[in-house]
């Protein structure tokens, strides 16, 4: 069954991130719903909720999946701070994630490891993510403006190399250290070098 180019947004964030009204994901959804979108949104605050967020994801058949989190290089933390290694994330997706793409907006998620316990496993398209830390009020304008971007070109799909164009303009405007591994059939790991990393 052929997916639904639409975000499924799963946000998980801190007792003061709550306190302060710092929420990613609304701003998100207005943005796409403008674009003619029907995104879906799931505020989670344990490991129990974020499975039952993922499987609720993969039953939509939605195309692309974005998590807001706090993390680090091994994973994330929902806001009880149970934590979610990487190869965790991978298996909850599993084979239901093929062909889609996961979007992360979360401290210094993405690099060459986490990939590798992510792309092999699910057979998805891509893993896009900050490389560094990143703060909330660039994430917040990063996200918007990349699904601009995108659903402006093209609201039935995310080519490969619109994505990096638009990545490295949104990245360059905001100064937000993004990483980028795709899919590779020709590469023995299973995905390509990071694609936006000179």
């Amino acid at each position: 069954m052929p997916t639904k180019p639409d975000i499924f947004i799963i946000e998980s964030l801190g007792p003061d991130d709550e306190g302060n009204g710092r929420f990613e994901g609304p701003s998100i959804m207005h943005i796409a719903r403008l674009h003619g979108k029907q995104p879906i949104y799931r505020y989670v605050r344990t490991k129990r909720e974020f499975k039952k967020a993922i499987k609720a994801y993969l039953r939509s058949n939605y195309r692309y999946l974005h998590i807001s989190a706090h993390a680090d290089k091994e994973g994330l933390a929902t806001t009880n701070q149970d934590e979610i290694t990487n190869a965790e994330l991978g298996a909850m997706l599993g084979d239901g994630f093929v062909n889609r793409r996961l979007f992360l907006s979360a401290c210094s998620i993405v690099h060459k490891r986490m990939a590798a316990d992510i792309i092999p496993v699910t057979k998805c398209f891509s893993v896009v993510g900050p490389r560094r830390d990143i703060e909330f009020a660039e994430a917040v304008v990063f996200w918007p403006a990349l699904y601009h971007l995108m659903f402006q070109v093209d609201t039935a799909s995310m080519k490969r190399a619109m994505l990096a164009s638009n990545l490295k303009k949104v990245a360059t405007l905001f100064r937000v250290n993004i990483g980028y591994f795709s899919r590779s059939v020709s590469a023995k790991a299973g995905f390509s070098e990071d694609i936006l990393k000179a």
